[in-house]
């Protein structure tokens, strides 16, 4: 037996949410909400929330450990979405774009480059404001990432 497509969200501050659960059900995929707090979900048989402890990495250790090449997995944390590539999983940030194995190392490389430097005391902004733009090609991103794997 094959394992059917899901839907792994990285929850605590994912800001798509609701547009996950809207391709979900249009395409009838199952989401499985991860968080360390106790969040809202709809009441729909597609969607389940899994709440783990607040322990450090928490949420990413059951999500890396539940990701397979079936899952798509939504996550902007970098290591996270190293973790799951590695299984085989396919990872898109809320803003869409996707992570690869291609691209993972150059993310890292970023990452570690950046808290360098917050380490050191240099002030340098944060993330860009999330765009409807983001939202849109998220939508996009997502659909294209569950068709694929329905082949």
């Amino acid at each position: 037996m094959t394992t059917p497509r899901r839907i792994l969200v990285d929850a605590d501050a994912c800001p798509v949410k609701d547009e996950i659960y809207r391709v979900a059900w249009r395409v009838e995929v199952p989401v499985v909400i991860v968080s360390n707090q106790h969040l809202r979900i709809p009441a729909h048989p597609l969607v389940t929330r899994v709440v783990v402890s607040d322990g450090f990495d928490a949420a990413d250790d059951w999500i890396a450990e539940a990701a397979d090449a079936k899952s798509v997995v939504i996550t902007a944390d970098i290591l996270l979405a190293d973790r799951c590539l590695k299984v085989g999983a396919t990872v898109l940030s809320p803003t869409g774009k996707p992570f690869t194995t291609a691209s993972i190392g150059g993310a890292i490389a970023t990452r570690a480059i950046m808290a360098d430097l917050r380490a050191g005391g240099d002030q340098l902004g944060g993330p860009a404001p999330f765009a409807k733009a983001d939202r849109s090609r998220f939508l996009s991103a997502l659909d294209a990432a569950l068709v694929k794997l329905a082949r």
